[in-house]
């Protein structure tokens, strides 16, 4: 049997039931492209007034993340997104971008959250966190922040890919498909290429050995 939103609440009761009010979720986007920014957010969202279909982001349509992008942002008590660009990824390496950025989320919230639910990763900060496994498959709060994210760093690519169309960017997202790579090995990376991610099969002419 599928699970609603409703089925979702089973962290986010257990907080609840110890005094928490806001409870944040704090999810990322992006850790796995050769391009682009990660994208990260954290959001408090009423759990009297839940949002079916909320759900990890990967598993819904483009047209229903849209959609529930909207109703999110509109119902969320607070929500925070921050990215780290492709140059921080490359100088601190993509967990700790990653890491930092969701940090940044959490600090940024105008709401502060008695307690953090975030995907799989422990972060410093002010709060007490909670990382969970495949938390955006288990946790609501953590499921509409993996929409948020989903959704604007996805609005980001298709930008990107009016600038740099040799490399299919708003299909595949800056993932590393087979098109995407042979665009590469043509023409070289474009600006928002992660170098550290591309260095397997692209070598800088600049660095290469006379």
């Amino acid at each position: 049997m599928k699970k609603t939103a409703e089925d979702k609440l089973e962290y986010e009761r257990k907080y609840t039931e110890k005094g928490c009010k806001y409870i944040a979720g704090v999810d990322e986007v992006g850790r796995g492209p050769l391009c682009g920014p990660v994208v990260c957010c954290a959001v408090i969202m009423p759990l009297n007034d839940i949002i079916e279909g909320v759900d990890d982001s990967k598993k819904l349509s483009e047209k229903k993340r849209e959609a529930l992008y909207d109703i999110i942002t509109e119902k969320a008590i607070a929500y925070k997104i921050c990215l780290a660009d492709h140059e921080e990824i490359d100088r601190i390496n993509i967990l700790e971008a990653t890491k930092k950025c969701m940090v940044e989320c959490v600090e940024g919230l105008e709401v502060k959250p008695d307690v953090v639910l975030v995907d799989a990763v422990k972060l410093e900060v002010s709060v007490p966190c909670v990382p969970i496994i495949k938390g955006d498959m288990k946790s609501y709060t953590i499921g509409a922040a993996s929409i948020l994210a989903k959704v604007f760093r996805d609005r980001m690519m298709k930008k990107y890919a009016l600038q740099y169309p040799e490399y299919d960017l708003a299909s595949n997202k800056g993932y590393g498909t087979k098109k995407h790579i042979d665009a590469i090995k043509e023409f070289g990376p474009c600006p928002i290429h992660r170098r550290t991610f591309i260095k397997n099969f692209w070598e800088d002419p600049e660095k290469a050995k006379p």
